[in-house]
């Protein structure tokens, strides 16, 4: 399939993960693809796997909490490729909310201000530098990774929650102020993935415990999501945006007493 025949196309966070998974079926579908990442030999590590499929890549190092590095990863798909068609804001600060991420009372409002940081203001920067080559081509395609985290509550990473739902709006209103001049802008909102970063927690009680609350037989693979962004990126979703879509099992469509009332 080459329903992204000769795009250019951007992915942070692509060296592992969602992002890999993205840039490897971006690129399977015809798009020359830039993979970005603070991990560099990660990102070529994934080129070089994309490379040797047949496909179009090449990696950057970004770091998404440096205003500069933002708008250099934006350039360099431009001077390699020639414009820029698909963004997917995929990269997140994982390491914050893994591990210094706490509840309210406790949070460490330094913890809070480098998540907004990363995860959105580097967002909006990613998107301010790469709106006008859309324009300039015709139109383009910008697709947001939110989270589930950012449509409800949880126990734990109320930063990373915030971060999310701010994206989800911040989603809208790209797509409100750049749909006339064809861009068009999604959100993503993955359920329990399991990559390399979930994977500690996607064992024993805890992947049990996920897994009950699925209306899915199993958990999310980054294929599921990978796919999801092939077709927010394709003229198949032409009169698409605006729209978070959850790619989640399920997870969050039922009451919250459903597993309980299945396993009575």
């Amino acid at each position: 399939m080459t329903r992204l025949q000769d795009k250019i196309a951007v992915v942070t966070g692509a060296a592992s993960g969602i992002g890999a998974a993205t840039a490897r079926r971006l690129a399977a579908e015809g798009a020359h693809t830039v993979v970005a990442d603070l991990n560099l030999d990660g990102a070529k590590a994934v080129t070089e796997e994309i490379r040797a499929a047949g496909g179009s890549a090449t990696a950057v190092a970004v770091d998404l909490g440096d205003v500069e590095s933002v708008r250099a990863m934006v350039a360099a798909a431009v001077e390699t490729y020639g414009g820029l068609d698909v963004l997917h804001n995929n990269a997140a600060a994982t390491h914050l909310a893994a591990r210094q991420d706490l509840a309210v009372v406790d949070a460490d409002p330094a913890v809070w201000d480098d998540t907004m940081r990363i995860n959105l203001r580097g967002t909006v920067v990613a998107i301010q530098a790469a709106v006008p080559h859309m324009v300039a081509r015709g139109g383009g395609s910008i697709i947001n990774t939110s989270s589930g985290a950012g449509l409800s509550g949880d126990l734990r990473n109320p930063a990373y929650g915030a971060s999310k739902a701010a994206l989800i709006n911040l989603t809208q209103y790209v797509a409100t102020q750049y749909g006339k001049q064809g861009v068009r802008c999604n959100a993503i909102a993955p359920g329990f993935i399991v990559t390399p970063a979930s994977s500690g927690s996607a064992h024993g009680a805890i992947r049990e415990a996920m897994l009950r609350h699925h209306l899915t037989p199993r958990l999310g693979r980054p294929e599921d999501v990978a796919s999801a962004v092939v077709f927010l990126a394709s003229d198949e979703s032409a009169f698409v945006t605006g729209h978070t879509l959850r790619v989640d099992g399920g997870l969050l469509s039922h009451q919250p007493y459903v597993a309980d009332l299945r396993d009575a």
